[in-house]
């Protein structure tokens, strides 16, 4: 769509940016929906980021803005308002301007992957999860199965202290769902999800003891390349229904769209 004095305009920050492949995918949305607006990349270093995000404050015509490495945590605190969970996860992945130029952060991380596996008819209500990992994406993957309504949440880390920061900031949000801590057996849970950067190499260790998987589990990724992890391959000789890392980015940029106001409901 040709861009003119009407466009909309989002940007989408990080250090470095030539890496990023968000632009295509909101622009492309944007182009299906038939929304005049754009979303550019914006290469921004940390000493800069205050002033930057003072600026797109001013820009009336500016819907906010999309956050990468390395600005996740340090935004939080130039927002106005942030999400209930961004907060206590202490880190915000999407920030929408309002009219008068207040900032509000989300994290949409872990509703993204919620998202996905609804859209692929799994619902994590009422079944017990195992989550490797307590980085930043598994952070917020753990408050959106919590939020989901799982029975049970199990985290396992190799930096345990992690994990039970981790866990304890879940179970002060929500109380109503037992967490604990594991190992690399994800053996008694229905649902057992890789949120470590383990399976992006040919050479990764698997995040888990696969010989702990059995044919009655759902095993879920976030990573996207390569879509077939060693994890899920791992997962899939055991009887294992399997769930991809795609569909997380696939349900953000929907989540993005509509955060940022260019749409309604799409």
């Amino acid at each position: 769509m040709e861009i003119t004095g009407n466009t909309r305009i989002s940007a989408i920050i990080a250090d470095p940016i030539h890496h990023v492949k968000t632009p295509q995918g909101i622009n492309a949305r944007l182009d299906e929906l038939r929304v005049d607006g754009v979303l550019v990349p914006v290469h921004v270093t940390a000493d800069g980021l205050s002033a930057v995000v003072d600026g797109f404050r001013q820009m009336q015509n500016f819907q906010g803005f999309i956050v990468t490495v390395p600005h996740k945590s340090a935004i939080v605190a130039l927002c106005d308002e942030v999400d209930p969970d961004a907060a206590r996860i202490g880190a915000v992945n999407v920030v929408c301007r309002e009219a008068d130029g207040r900032l509000k952060g989300y994290m949409l991380d872990g509703e993204g992957f919620v998202a996905g596996l609804r859209e692929a008819g799994i619902d994590p209500a009422g079944r017990s999860a195992y989550l490797a990992g307590a980085g930043g994406a598994a952070n917020a993957i753990a408050f959106a199965l919590a939020r989901a309504g799982v029975t049970r949440l199990t985290i396992a880390n190799r930096t345990a202290s992690k994990a039970e920061g981790l866990i304890q900031r879940v179970a002060g949000a929500y109380p109503e769902v037992p967490c604990h801590i594991g190992g690399r057996d994800a053996n008694g849970h229905d649902l057992v999800v890789n949120a470590t950067s383990l399976g992006l190499h040919e050479d990764d260790a698997l995040p888990l003891d696969a010989d702990s998987l059995d044919a009655g589990q759902i095993v879920a990724e976030i990573i996207m390349q390569p879509a077939q992890t060693a994890l899920l391959a791992a997962a899939e000789a055991r009887g294992c229904r399997t769930h991809p890392g795609l569909p997380m980015l696939q349900n953000q940029l929907k989540l993005m769209t509509r955060i940022l106001g260019f749409v309604d409901n799409d």
